[in-house]
Parts: structure tokens; sequence; C-alpha cells
């Protein structure tokens, strides 16, 4: 089964020459957008096609990307709001053992220090003040846990687990 990870959204375009104002959602933005790199993107009428970085650089907090397969502003204009994403079977396994993708932590089990269960990892939140995980408890509700290791001390993807160990009132 194929996993994709987005990388980025198409927030506008650009200028008269097909370039795209683009949102990057990557801790890897020089690697994932380099001339050459194939993206996937998912359209705003549900239509995929691949395209190919042709030139990027850095505007205002964005990336001004052009693509081989958006020659004009007619072209950019019908990628507004394109989802890019890459197979998360293509993304090199990290050196880091404390680092991990975002789809290796989701559906990851949440139990407490003791063993006892609290839910499941729904999804990796950003925030300025870090990473949230996104708990979805076995109540039904959802809890926002910051995502450091004194909070979270452990973390077991192939075991299937993620154990931590929350300041009273952090699940409530």
């Amino acid at each position: 089964m194929q996993r994709e990870l987005l990388v980025g959204r198409v927030a506008k375009a650009h200028g008269i020459s097909g370039e795209l104002a683009v949102d990057i959602h990557t801790d890897e933005p020089d690697e994932r957008f380099a001339p050459g790199a194939v993206l996937t993107a998912r359209l705003r009428d549900r239509s995929v096609r691949p395209v190919t970085v042709s030139t990027v650089r850095e505007h205002s907090g964005r990336l001004l990307i052009r693509f081989d397969e958006v020659p004009d502003r007619n072209a950019a204009e019908l990628m507004r709001g394109a989802k890019l994403v890459v197979d998360a079977a293509e993304l090199p396994p990290s050196d880091d053992p404390d680092a991990f993708y975002d789809h290796e932590l989701e559906g990851l089990a949440v139990v407490l220090v003791d063993g006892s269960p609290v839910g499941t990892v729904g999804e990796i939140a950003r925030s300025p003040g870090g990473e949230l995980l996104v708990v979805r408890k076995e109540d039904g509700t959802e809890a926002l846990v910051p995502f450091v290791r004194a909070i979270v001390p452990e973390v077991d993807v192939k075991g299937g687990r993620v154990v931590i160990d929350p300041p009273e009132g952090l699940l409530d």
C-alpha cells in the first residue's frame, strides 16, 4: 500500500510566467523541492499529475517554484490549492534515533508509563511552541500532548507504541 506524505501546498500563482507560491510542509525543503525532483500534485478537482521542479527560490516564508509542466499563469492558476505529495516508501531512514516521520507515529498506541492504554496517535500538529501529538483517546475525545522527552519518554515504532508521562490535567 502506497502512503503519501504532504510536503507542500500551492497557495497561489506568482507573476505571469507560471511560478507558484508554495507553503512548505516538510523539514527538508531543500531535498524535496530540489530542481529535478518529481512530486505528485493532487489538484482541487481531484485529478492527480506528476510535476517536476524546474526552479525554486525563497520568498516571504514560502517557496516560489516553477514546474516543467506549468508553462504560464493560466496553468499556474489551475494549480492553486494543489497538495504536493511524495511516496513515504521513497523516504530514507533517519540517522537520528529521536527523529521520526509523521507517518511512523500516526496510528501508534499511546500508553502511560504504567502501561495503561490512553488511545492512539491521530496526527502530528505543529505550533509555534513545537510539535504536538494529537491523541485520540479511548473515550472518543482528543488530547494535545507536547512531543518533548519529559512528557514522551519512549517511542517504539517497531513495537507500535508511544509511552507518555503527562503532567496532572493534561489528558483531561
